[in-house]
């Protein structure tokens, strides 16, 4: 495809390498970048939502990239703000508190940096180790836990080590325990070196390819899904239409797997639900006391702009079934535009039942299958892969399950040694216990932006004259009027949801109409608030918040995470406790797993599961799937 077929036809269209290329070049000519200047992301300036509803194909509208990254010269990270309607530079700010995200080249010099200093050089051979090629230098973010020596401003990231026996070996199986190297990524130094004491390697290798794996299972048989007719769905660039739904999607740098604009057809209207969902930041908190991992906490998604991680996908391997593919262009760290082609996956799937009823009196039987729609795309951040898959189903249900797997965070212990917060995977190595705890961003427009959120609690009725045996019990939902009355906590005892209502629309009952979030089964942070984990991580300390609108609100953490000292983001949001009734609001949902390691999740972790609904409740007449076909064999 040619850069001028790929220029953008919508508003919310994702930044082309044409326009990338462009906003590189105006910000260049103003002359205010070093020459080592490099950059960690360029962002869409995403237009109000009146401006993108009014619009129509063909119309002009107003393109603005913001380009962040970090200049060492005089070691500042920037915010350009880029209008490529009027070919100009809008604004351009230093980062105040906080530094841009890191990139490629930061994790390449940090490396680099390592591999050449002395002190480190003599911590390796005091290991045995004199092949430094071998060595898997793992740099990390170090907000939070800065060194003394660190002067203000500088940024910094702190290093562990693994040692491998052939390049591609699983290094995590051998952690260069007791070695914790920082680094000032500006100056290209190492400030310090921590060595806590030689451990010995584990005895055993961690390889989970099939030659070191050996014999494979034989009794496993092929499946095959096939749509001999095609799919059901339609693709217009970056629009998707599938059955009663229409929808719009993006690969965002920071918030990773973005639904736009998404609406049900009812009848003769699409109704809208959502005009953003996405990711709006996680953090990733260790929970273990030792000095390898204690000041563990990252934020996978806003100090690395893991969007850019994305996998390339494969057919049979990351999705099966017939599959449509969406490719993502990204700004590298020297200004070029990379593409990583077939970055999201869009296919559908049989999901079960979606209805059925035998009639014991006539003997006749109606059933339905269902199916949903699939929007997945899968990130590699370090040791890690996080899979976030978007479903759509037949009866108006939207569903966010992320997939977690790859390699635990690991840590060698000597013989005989054993601890409660990071347990014993396999001989001699052990994995800190963790959570990871993700808040996503939901900018609800329920046939309208005049909406109220509540909360429902499933109650007991108290036993009495019309509840003799107390057997009874009711639901109770109460207004959330308030920012501050609006930060809540799950609650799976009370089958407690949260329901998002427009009380100017009423279903033929007479009830608003509603949709509901559904929380699954999470935690929240389990780290002290006034810790460096809770500080930074204030999100994650309630399961719900609800913010009044405010475009410039998209990061649950504030806009520039790495390096920040906390409070920014979701508790700084709703300081002024502004109203929510019947208004254009957010919803901030937020959730996860924590994780206690496991024999089995060693060497690969078999994939863990997290996520939330949202549910129509009163939005529909009735059972809006009723008009799903039956299939051949049930209508034989």
């Amino acid at each position: 495809m040619s850069e001028q077929a790929s220029l953008p036809l919508h508003p919310l269209d994702p930044p082309s390498p044409e326009e990338i290329r462009r906003a590189v070049q105006i910000l260049r000519e103003d002359g205010r970048l070093g020459e080592n200047a490099r950059f960690s992301c360029t962002l869409l300036v995403e237009p109000p939502k009146q401006s993108v509803r009014r619009f129509s194909p063909g119309d002009a509208f107003e393109r603005e990239l913001r380009l962040i990254g970090y200049d060492p010269e005089p070691s500042e990270s920037f915010d350009a703000r880029i209008s490529l309607s009027q070919g100009k530079l809008a604004s351009f700010e230093t980062v105040a508190r906080g530094q841009a995200p890191l990139g490629f080249m930061d994790f390449l010099k940090v490396i680099v940096t390592i591999k050449a200093d002395p002190e480190w050089q003599a911590a390796m051979r005091r290991r045995g180790i004199e092949d430094f090629d071998l060595v898997q230098v793992d740099p990390w973010p170090i907000g939070g836990y800065e060194p003394e020596e660190l002067e203000p401003g500088t940024r910094a990231m702190r290093c562990i080590s693994f040692l491998r026996e052939y390049p591609s070996d699983n290094g995590y199986a051998r952690p260069i325990e007791g070695v914790i190297a920082y680094v000032d990524v500006g100056r290209e130094r190492v400030i310090r070196v921590d060595d806590y004491g030689v451990v010995p390697f584990p005895p055993e290798s961690g390889a989970y390819d099939p030659e070191h794996v050996g014999a494979m299972r034989e009794d496993l048989r092929p499946i095959e899904i096939t749509q001999p007719e095609g799919p059901s769905f339609t693709v217009d660039g970056h629009q998707i239409r599938w059955q009663k739904w229409q929808f719009r999607i993006s690969l965002h740098p920071l918030h990773g797997l973005v639904l736009h604009e998404v609406g049900y057809q009812d009848g003769d209207r699409v109704r809208p639900i959502l005009h953003r969902a996405a990711l709006a930041d996680m953090v990733v908190p260790y929970g273990d006391t030792s000095p390898m991992h204690s000041w563990k906490q990252v934020f996978d998604a806003s100090e690395t702009s893991f969007g850019q991680m994305a996998n390339s996908l494969k057919l049979g391997c990351d999705c099966l079934g017939e599959i449509h593919y969406f490719d993502t262009t990204y700004l590298s760290w020297n200004g070029d535009p990379v593409t990583i082609p077939n970055a999201i996956c869009l296919h559908e799937e049989d999901y079960g039942i979606l209805w059925k009823h035998t009639d014991m009196h006539s003997g006749t039987v109606e059933v339905r299958r269902s199916r949903r729609l699939v929007v997945s795309t899968i990130l590699t951040v370090g040791n890690y892969e996080y899979g976030f898959f978007w479903y759509l189903y037949l009866d108006g249900t939207i569903q966010m399950e992320v997939k977690l797997t790859g390699i635990v965070g690991v840590s060698a212990v000597a013989p005989g040694e054993h601890s409660d917060t990071a347990p014993l995977i396999a001989p001699q190595l052990a994995s800190p216990n963790h959570q990871h705890l993700f808040c996503f961003r939901l900018d609800f427009g329920l046939d309208g932006d005049g909406n109220s959120v509540y909360e429902v609690d499933a109650e007991p009725a108290p036993k009495g004259p019309e509840n003799p045996h107390g057997t009874a019990f009711r639901s109770v939902a109460t207004p959330l009027r308030s920012e501050h009355e609006a930060q809540r906590t799950a609650d799976p005892a009370r089958n407690r949801h949260w329901k998002i209502v427009n009380p100017e629309v009423k279903n033929r009952l007479g009830q608003p109409v509603a949709y509901k979030l559904l929380p699954g089964p999470t935690p929240t942070m389990f780290a002290a608030a006034d810790s460096p984990h809770g500080k930074r991580a204030g999100f994650a300390r309630h399961n719900l918040w609800v913010t009044a609108h405010d475009p410039a609100e998209l990061g649950a953490a504030g806009d520039f995470v790495n390096q920040h000292p906390g409070g920014a983001g979701l508790p700084e949001y709703v300081a002024g406790n502004r109203a929510l009734e019947n208004t254009d609001l957010v919803v901030w949902h937020c959730f996860g797993l924590t994780h206690v390691p496991r024999p089995e999740d060693w060497p690969v972790m078999p994939v863990e599961y997290c996520g939330f609904s949202l549910i129509p409740t009163g939005f529909f007449e009735r059972n809006p799937a009723l008009d799903v076909p039956p299939t051949k064999h049930c209508s034989d």
